[in-house]
């Protein structure tokens, strides 16, 4: 008998691919120059590759499985670029993804693991936000941290808040 949690494929998936996913909303939520946004992205996944040494083994696992899927920038690979064609809706679509894995964790993890993915999910938005001034020019002035940026940080943590 096991005690491990029992997703299926596609609550897996979901729950795999989610940090991905707000790693793009949170680069795009704002039109940026290209260099602002790879910046961005960089970052993100930076903060899911660090996620492969949390304390969490949910985490843990989930930062390692989406690192070999999608590209380890330790490796030096390069993830996959996703530049969605609405943002605001991809965003929407994003926090909506976030609100069912947030509901199946816990429903089948233990408590501290759900809350783990979640602060780590939020944390990953915290680094993508604030890894470049949006609307700066020759690097003056411009916002560490748009309104969208912070609106779509916001919901996402609202969103993940049970």
């Amino acid at each position: 008998m096991t005690t491990e949690p029992v997703y299926t494929d596609e609550e897996w998936g979901l729950i795999v691919g989610l940090p991905l996913s707000v790693v793009v909303a949170a680069s795009h939520v704002e039109s940026d120059s290209s260099r602002a946004t790879q910046s961005e992205s960089t970052a993100g996944m930076e903060a899911i590759s660090i996620g492969r040494e949390s304390a969490s083994p949910l985490v843990a696992q989930v930062a390692t499985e989406l690192l070999s899927r999608a590209g380890d920038p330790e490796a030096g690979e390069e993830p996959p670029q996703i530049s969605p064609g609405d943002p605001l809706a991809f965003a929407a679509d994003v926090i909506a993804r976030a609100r069912e894995a947030a509901e199946i964790l816990a429903e089948r993890a233990p408590e501290e693991e759900a809350e783990a993915y979640r602060h780590w999910l939020v944390s990953i938005a915290d680094d993508v936000i604030t890894a470049a001034k949006s609307g700066a020019v020759l690097g003056i002035g411009g916002e560490r941290v748009t309104p969208a940026e912070r609106t779509f940080r916001d919901d996402l943590a609202d969103t993940l808040a049970m």
